[in-house]
């Protein structure tokens, strides 16, 4: 298992106080050593907007990478003239291709999704001669504000973003990649629920008997410095009252900082939920490839964004 350090401070995660909201994970990034992030297909307005307040913040050295034209076009509409003068421009017909190209050589630190579809920047990610594979499962690490009666902290779900119905072994590495992140935001002994409608093992619910097997797992030490339990709901998992009425108690119910989803679906509308109708800041980042890769939704705000890259110029520094 990686564990993470900010090289600012060369303190080792378990040292450093956890990051408990999106204002810290910002600050966090500023103390960071600013990461070249290459804004893929860069004639994007949004993701423009979020490359040009991470420059201006200090936490991201810009890299636009598509139709140079097209870029400077936006840039200037937008007037974003300090990221204009500041960020280097790569023109590229294959913006994506050039992108990994680039991780590939250490010349980019980050990748962030601009104006194309998630499928199109993950073809040359995956691709297994050229791409950024390290041997590991890409999985997308999401994170939103949870506002417990204890106070505000983060809170991550995965996975949301990339596999669609994950077996047992590939939850068990998807559990790995949240342990990952939680670690570089600071949380040394990470608690994560593996979730399902139900708290208690169901031979009618598949995902009960992987969260059971998980749940050994864990005991047995696979996952580390952590705590791994399931089943839980998402009430319990989340809230202590919760948990403390079903006569759960276990160091993760009701105080979950990553929720294991049973597959895309529950966890594409979990986030979407949290960040379309309670109107919440969210962050994601996909952990698992050579850098990190930020896939925001195209219709996210950009202060998500930069939420995002944040998080990624935290993970890089792993």
């Amino acid at each position: 298992m990686d564990t993470c350090s900010i090289e600012a401070t060369k303190t080792s995660a378990a040292e450093v106080h956890p990051v408990r909201t999106f204002a810290e994970l910002r600050e966090r990034a500023r103390q960071a050593v600013p990461r070249r992030v290459g804004v893929v297909q860069a004639d994007d307005d949004v993701a423009l907007t979020a490359a040009s307040l991470a420059l201006l913040a200090g936490m991201a050295s810009p890299v636009l990478i598509g139709n140079a034209a097209l870029i400077r076009a936006r840039m200037k509409q937008l007037g974003l003239d300090e990221l204009e003068k500041a960020a280097e421009i790569v023109e590229a017909e294959d913006a994506a291709g050039a992108a990994v190209r680039m991780a590939r050589l250490g010349h980019l630190h980050v990748l962030l999704k601009g104006h194309l579809r998630t499928d199109e920047l993950l073809r040359p990610v995956l691709d297994k001669e050229h791409g950024l594979r390290t041997g590991r499962l890409l999985c997308d690490v999401a994170f939103f504000e949870h506002r417990a009666p204890e106070g505000t902290r983060l809170v991550g779900i995965s996975d949301g973003g990339l596999n669609v119905a994950p077996t047992l072994e590939q939850k068990k590495q998807i559990v790995e990649g949240a342990i990952d992140v939680l670690h570089c935001l600071g949380v040394a002994r990470p608690r994560i629920a593996i979730m399902s409608a139900i708290e208690v093992v169901s031979q009618s619910i598949p995902s009960t008997q992987d969260a059971h097997a998980l749940t050994r797992m864990g005991e047995e030490g696979a996952f580390g410095d952590a705590e791994v339990y399931g089943p839980l709901a998402l009430d319990n998992a989340l809230l202590e009252w919760a948990a403390r009425a079903k006569g759960i108690e276990h160091p993760v119910a009701g105080h979950a900082d990553c929720l294991i989803v049973p597959g895309i679906e529950a966890g594409n509308l979990l986030a979407k939920a949290i960040a379309f109708l309670a109107g919440w800041e969210f962050a994601h980042v996909i952990a698992g490839a050579r850098v990190p890769i930020l896939i925001p939704s195209r219709v996210e705000p950009a202060q998500d964004k930069v939420n995002a890259i944040a998080l990624g110029v935290l993970y890089a520094a792993r």
